[in-house]
């Protein structure tokens, strides 16, 4: 099952896969740090759940859920012990 990053849930971690953008977008997302096999956690999201915050490259980055949305990623597992986990992301 295919995710992106507006799916993951705040405190959780994941990890960029794809980037499907138009290439405006898409270069801006890259210019940020958003590129393939970069580690993002989900580090909290304003009152009305848009945007959310993630800590990406040190550095913490608020995105639109629009944008999100177009973000490809794969869920990183907090504890190895708990393979079975969705990681915190919505189904």
């Amino acid at each position: 099952m295919i995710h992106c990053l507006d799916d993951i849930e705040t405190g959780r971690s994941a990890r960029i896969v794809a980037i499907e953008a138009p290439d405006d977008m898409r270069r801006r997302l890259m210019d940020i740090g958003l590129v393939e096999n970069t580690a993002v956690e989900c580090v909290g999201k304003s009152p009305l759940g848009d945007p959310k915050a993630f800590l990406i490259r040190g550095a913490v980055i608020a995105i639109r859920s629009a944008d999100c949305r177009k973000i490809i990623i794969c869920a990183q597992p907090e504890d190895p012990r708990t393979a079975g986990d969705t990681y915190g992301i919505r189904s």
